[in-house]
């Protein structure tokens, strides 16, 4: 049984109360702890009652003018890497920053370990402008050439990893923290358990996916991407993933494009934005629509359908 809160402590400082925050975190965020390891590190000295949106905005100032890092999967050892990036920081990813730290706060307030009245100084912070996402997805002929590669692989798995992400739309975290317990090939259906957003969920398996499963069966409690030298661990496949890309001549294309490819095909092939939200986990279905453009086919012909009679 886990310590009471602390109430009303507006001594507690900013890492302090980060720790707090992790100690009952339940969602499944692999890039959260990056982000307020961030904030941990400039600001958690400063206590609660001291925190301002003067120190919010100048964080993200800070943040905006260094260089970015991008979370790159795990290493051998369970271990977080990031890569350095070129660019800067988007301002989409300087919200998502800010967005960890306002997390945090409200939890605060709500869980009543803020002073009374609390204000909460993050809300003060204005929202960077977000440029238009970008949806990459695969052509049919890029699909052929990937998937080709991925089982001439070095890495047996790659071709089945790739597969169940694309025909899924499951994150790459989701996937590679499968159990063989959560593996149901009677049913054609694995079981995320929670997704990012932690609400349950259940991803439904083609035939091909299923085939692929059956032939690497393991043991119920096993993971099914194990490390090659830790099964405790999953496999950190990204020079695997890289060498499939460059044989597949396939550029400028990330594991996690997979997901947007699964929901871009299911546009184009008359899903509604309803649908592809809830195969792909989004809570708001806002998120889906950025793949809206590609269902126009669909809507034309429903309209045609239902009132193309009309005089």
């Amino acid at each position: 049984m886990s310590a009471p809160l602390p109430t009303r402590r507006g001594d507690l400082t900013i890492a302090e109360l980060c720790d707090l925050y992790f100690q009952h975190y339940t969602g499944r965020d692999c890039a959260l702890p990056q982000r307020l390891g961030w904030w941990r590190t400039h600001i958690g000295h400063l206590r609660l009652d001291e925190l301002s949106d003067d120190h919010v905005h100048d964080g993200l100032e800070r943040l905006a003018s260094g260089a970015a890092k991008v979370y790159a999967g795990k290493d051998e050892h369970g271990r977080a890497i990031y890569n350095n990036k070129r660019r800067p920081l988007s301002g989409s990813t300087l919200n998502r920053y800010t967005s960890a730290l306002s997390s945090v706060i409200t939890w605060a307030i709500r869980r009543r370990i803020a002073p009374k009245g609390f204000d909460h100084p993050v809300r003060r912070v204005e929202l960077k402008a977000e440029g238009q996402a970008k949806t990459r997805f695969l052509s049919d002929e890029e699909r052929a050439r990937l998937l080709q590669a991925c089982k001439a692989s070095a890495w047996p798995r790659l071709y089945l990893l790739t597969l169940l992400a694309l025909t899924t739309g499951g994150r790459k975290g989701e996937l590679l923290a499968l159990r063989w317990q959560d593996v149901d090939t009677v049913r054609r259906v694995v079981h995320v358990g929670r997704s990012k957003n932690g609400d349950p969920k259940v991803l439904p398996l083609v035939p091909a996916v299923v085939e692929q499963l059956e032939a690497f069966r393991g043991t119920p409690g096993g993971l099914v991407f194990p490390s090659r030298l830790n099964a405790l661990k999953p496999m950190a496949f990204e020079a695997r993933w890289h060498e499939a890309l460059k044989a597949a001549n396939v550029r400028h294309f990330r594991f996690h494009d997979l997901r947007h490819s699964c929901a871009s095909y299911l546009a184009q092939q008359g899903a509604s934005l309803l649908e592809i939200a809830d195969l792909l986990g989004h809570r708001q279905i806002s998120m889906s629509h950025r793949y809206a453009h590609l269902a126009a086919g669909h809507r034309s012909a429903l309209v045609d359908r239902v009132m193309g009679g009309l005089r």
